[in-house]
């Protein structure tokens, strides 16, 4: 019996069909070893086991309830009035910017010392509260080594329920944020601060602070700006923690 002749078409198809069966077991192979399809480095992911609640420690509320009116002009939105859920990180993760040392673009702070915003006092007193001059200025902390950040908490004045302007968020190796800058938020959305325009939201001070999921970006130091905020022109800080890990 003479065997079956094939078609063009369907000598064609019996070639491609191995060959994509190979390319198919490329990929996945690839994907396997921790790479996205793109070529780029597909992200760890942490086990659950390996993840716990932030270790965190809340100053008491600084005023009862929501507000009641909001502020014009701001793009937060109204406070519900429940817990922030509980934030899960790597477990053994501790606050490295305690008693860290701290600079400012406003050397002399109108009220307060600067190493006041790592000493671990956030409760809504007058006392804790560092204030510092008009317009755009930031603060940034030394963590002295290199870290895997997943975390960073920032208290400016929680005792009113105010909205602070420009606020933005950034980590670095460079003392001078001029190379290797990571903004983990920004609601600048007008770029009014010179430092980039943003697309988060504003939101309301209170006594949880604001948590900004920092990823696990390696860095040393960290920076925030701020711009006022609803009720006054000044700038203030009461406490920032930054929750990570030693760099390996």
């Amino acid at each position: 019996m003479k065997p079956k002749l094939l078609t063009p078409f369907a000598r064609l198809h019996a070639q491609l069909v191995p060959l994509s069966a190979l390319l198919a077991a490329a990929l996945l192979h690839h994907v396997a070893d921790g790479c996205a399809a793109d070529g780029s480095a597909a992200p760890a992911q942490k086990p659950a086991a390996d993840l716990a609640p932030l270790p965190l420690n809340l100053p008491p509320a600084g005023y009862a309830g929501t507000p009641k009116d909001m502020p014009p002009d701001t793009t937060a939105e109204k406070p519900s009035g429940k817990p922030r859920p509980p934030f899960l990180a790597p477990k053994g993760v501790q606050n490295v910017a305690l008693g860290k040392p701290v600079t400012s673009s406003d050397s002399s702070p109108l009220s307060g010392d600067l190493k006041q915003i790592t000493d671990g006092k956030k409760d809504a007193f007058d006392e804790n509260v560092v204030t510092l001059r008009r317009r755009t200025q930031w603060v940034q902390i030394d963590l002295q080594t290199e870290q895997n950040i997943y975390a960073i908490l920032v208290w400016h004045e929680h005792k009113t329920p105010v909205v602070y302007r420009d606020v933005i968020v950034q980590v670095s190796d460079d003392p001078e944020f001029k190379n290797d800058v990571h903004t983990l938020f920004n609601n600048d959305q007008d770029n009014s601060s010179g430092v980039g325009a943003g697309t988060d939201r504003e939101y309301f001070e209170n006594h949880e602070g604001k948590l900004v999921d920092a990823k696990g970006v390696r860095g040393r130091y960290v920076r925030c700006y701020s711009k006022g905020n609803t009720d006054h022109a000044l700038n203030s800080y009461t406490e920032i923690e930054v929750y990570a890990l030693p760099a390996q």
